[in-house]
């Protein structure tokens, strides 16, 4: 059973990591004399200074999921095509680098992709039902994106993997949480894993390109303006999918914004299928602590809420 992640073993995963980035960089044309590690929580997030690029190298991932070169190239060339075809329109995204080709870069068993730097402010409080309401300016924006995306890619396989692998890891969850999660998933798993499970359940929901995280907690401000970040799980669904746990406020913020801008208010039952597919993936994120121990605590007050509400099934 593998154990928690010890500091030393962390540190070697973002030198490695690092590495990679920098040679990747350097194998691309760019001048990296000054690499930076800005963040280092699910990725490493590397300035490579004095270039204005920024390289994202998702570290933190499922097994299965980290052994698939493939399936993170391919997962990253649908976020690269979004937000390039977004930022080509002049709609407000942290854009691909315009240095380097628009293509995720594999080097050293990692998979990255390169971004424009931005000035981030770091003396703004997200406001979350403004935010609430620029997820509907981004909604228009990708309804007509004109892609193919595979349908809410993070209610996949992965969810039962770590639902699974947490059975045999008591130290992170107990039994009772874990019997719930797994009741509620084998009901909602029908509705949310495939376009044709949620046609039959609500067939009368549109679905569209979405965010496929939670764009109100991915808007970030810096001395040019609110730009959309973080379209890593970038899909196909509901617009619903994009707005769980916003409470109240953010629901009623966007569908003031959905109203002035044609589209239709949140579907109220597609948002609480959404949110409780949410709670479960949060319950299945327990799994990544042996590589982020930090996650543990992170996840407590998500957990709390979880608990708190009645069990969807």
């Amino acid at each position: 059973m593998p154990g928690i992640s010890t500091p030393e073993e962390l540190a070697s995963r973002t030198s490695r990591a690092l590495a990679a980035a920098v040679g990747a960089g350097r194998a691309l044309g760019l001048e990296v004399t000054e690499p930076k590690v800005l963040h280092d929580v699910f990725s490493v997030v590397v300035h490579l200074a004095p270039s204005p690029v920024v390289v994202r190298v998702p570290t933190v991932l499922v097994p299965s999921f980290r052994a698939d070169l493939v399936a993170q190239h391919r997962r990253q060339s649908d976020e690269l095509a979004v937000v390039g075809w977004l930022a080509d329109r002049g709609f407000p995204v942290i854009p691909p680098s315009p240095l380097v080709p628009r293509e995720p870069v594999q080097r050293d068993g990692f998979s990255m992709t390169f971004w424009q730097l931005v000035d981030i402010r770091q003396d703004v409080e997200p406001d979350y039902a403004h935010n609430a309401a620029a997820t509907a300016e981004l909604h228009a924006a990708l309804s007509d994106y004109p892609g193919e995306l595979p349908f809410m890619s993070s209610f996949d396989h992965t969810v039962t993997e770590n639902l699974d692998f947490l059975a045999s890891r008591p130290d992170l969850i107990d039994a009772a949480d874990l019997d719930r999660a797994r009741r509620e998933w084998a009901a909602l798993e029908p509705v949310v894993g495939s376009r044709e499970g949620f046609a039959k359940a609500f067939p009368d929901v549109a679905v569209q390109t979405v965010h496929g995280d939670s764009p109100p907690a991915n808007l970030v401000s810096t001395v040019h303006g609110d730009l959309h970040a973080d379209f890593e799980l970038v899909t196909s669904g509901p617009v619903e999918r994009d707005l769980v746990m916003i409470g109240p406020d953010g629901e009623a913020a966007y569908d003031r914004a959905a109203a002035a801008l044609g589209l239709p208010p949140l579907n109220r039952e597609v948002l609480a299928v959404m949110g409780a597919a949410g709670f479960v993936q949060v319950v299945a994120c327990l799994a990544l602590v042996p590589q982020l121990p930090l996650l543990a605590e992170g996840l407590k007050p998500a957990l709390e809420a979880w608990r708190a509400t009645p069990p969807a099934f």
